[in-house]
């Protein structure tokens, strides 16, 4: 009996799954299979050609492809960082208000709902100025107007999660712990860090993940500039595949971007199923 029910329920469930998986691995399958061609609008005379991974070896072999990584991942890890202990400073103080805690928390999340074009432009407004066009001409302080961007949109998203995850724990044991004489500092590093890990964790799983695919912002505010100092591995691919119309390479490219975020998705998924299980500290 429950094998008949097993198989009836996959057989309800296998048109959506036929269409999710249409949807989503179709995209993925059909750049794999790109990316193993010379492809090439800018020269069309040469064909398409299958070439097998030289796209790939020329991706790993140039600098330019290094060189974006190395921006995106200095990108996800000040943006993230700043986002999480800002996020979660964020969290706790609201958690602790008393009143008017639905009201700041949804105006908390006005910077959010913003849609990233529209920040990317205003914060490039605010420093596009006569004497702060420095900013944007020198290769390490263009980073600082985009990093506060990303920090000003997003600190909300990670504070909203945060503040689920804080109203979950239970009130109980702060009183218990007030008994025993623990200080705030203690119940925070007590009970609040370890009972939050798991929000923290899909705080940082969400926005590294996000922030490893960069563009908009970067796009709107600097254009990958001075030359290629703010250039991200998205944008990169960007250039490589609608500037140049490359998109063999530039098919290898978005393949290698799946992966990592591919990636980094299982591994957080681990550490989340790791940290379902973290208990208070004694």
């Amino acid at each position: 009996m429950r094998r008949g029910e097993a198989r009836r329920g996959w057989l309800m469930a296998l048109p959506a799954l036929a269409v999710i998986a249409l949807i989503a691995l179709g995209p993925v399958l059909w750049a794999v299979w790109e990316s193993l061609y010379l492809h090439d609008l800018r020269m069309p005379w040469l064909g398409r050609r299958l070439i097998g991974l030289r796209n790939y070896v020329e991706a790993l072999s140039n600098p330019r492809f290094w060189e974006a990584i190395g921006h995106t991942v200095a990108f996800a890890a000040v943006s993230v960082t700043l986002e999480i202990v800002l996020g979660l400073a964020l969290a706790v103080a609201v958690d602790s208000m008393t009143r008017g805690r639905g009201v700041v928390r949804t105006a908390m999340l006005l910077p959010w709902a913003v849609p990233t074009v529209v920040v990317g432009l205003v914060w490039r407004f605010m420093f596009e100025t006569p004497t702060g066009l420095i900013w944007f001409a020198d290769p390490l302080a263009a980073w600082v107007p985009i990093v506060l961007a990303d920090v000003w949109k997003t600190t909300p998203f990670v504070a909203v999660l945060l503040l689920a995850g804080l109203q979950n724990i239970e009130r109980s044991l702060y009183e218990a712990a007030q008994m025993d004489g623990a200080t705030a500092w203690r119940q925070f590093t007590g009970i609040t860090l370890p009972l939050l890990k798991p929000a923290l964790l899909v705080a940082l799983v969400f926005r590294t993940v996000d922030a490893f695919r960069v563009f908009d912002v970067i796009y709107v505010m600097t254009g990958g500039g001075p030359g290629t100092a703010t250039e991200p591995i998205a944008m990169y691919t960007f250039s490589v595949l609608l500037e140049n119309l490359r998109f063999g390479y530039g098919s290898a490219l978005s393949v290698m971007i799946f992966g990592v975020t591919f990636l980094l998705a299982l591994v957080a998924i681990r550490l989340m199923g790791r940290g379902a299980l973290v208990e208070p500290a004694p």
